[in-house]
C-alpha cells in the first residue's frame, strides 16, 4: 500500500476522525492536488477489489474495528461512493 494512502486513512479516517460527521472530508480531499486525488481514488479501487485487506489490516490503519470483510467493504464502498461519486453522506463505522 502507498504511504500516502496510508496516511490518508490514517489522518482521516482513524478512530478519533472515523465516527465525526462534519462534512468536511470531500472537501478535504478535493483541495489537495487532481495526481494525490487520483492516488487515493485508485488506492480505494485497489483495496475494494483485494481480497486479502479485511478488518486485521484496516484495524491496524485506523484502530477501527470491523465485525466482518462484508461490512468492511460497504463501508469503504460507500466512503469511496461519498468522496468520488457525490453520496449525500459520508457513511459511518460500526459502533456509531
Amino acid at each position: 500500500m502507498d504511504t500516502r494512502l496510508r496516511n490518508f486513512f490514517r489522518a482521516n479516517l482513524d478512530l478519533e476522525r472515523g465516527y465525526e460527521n462534519a462534512g468536511d472530508l470531500r472537501p478535504t480531499l478535493l483541495s489537495y492536488s487532481d495526481s494525490y486525488m487520483k492516488l487515493i481514488r485508485e488506492g480505494f479501487e485497489q483495496i475494494l477489489s483485494d481480497d486479502s485487506f479485511g478488518p486485521a489490516e484496516y484495524e491496524k490503519l485506523t484502530d477501527i474495528e470491523f465485525p466482518d470483510r462484508e461490512t468492511l467493504h460497504a463501508y469503504l464502498r460507500g466512503t469511496y461512493d461519498y468522496l468520488f461519486n457525490n453520496a449525500s453522506e459520508q457513511p459511518m463505522p460500526p459502533g456509531y
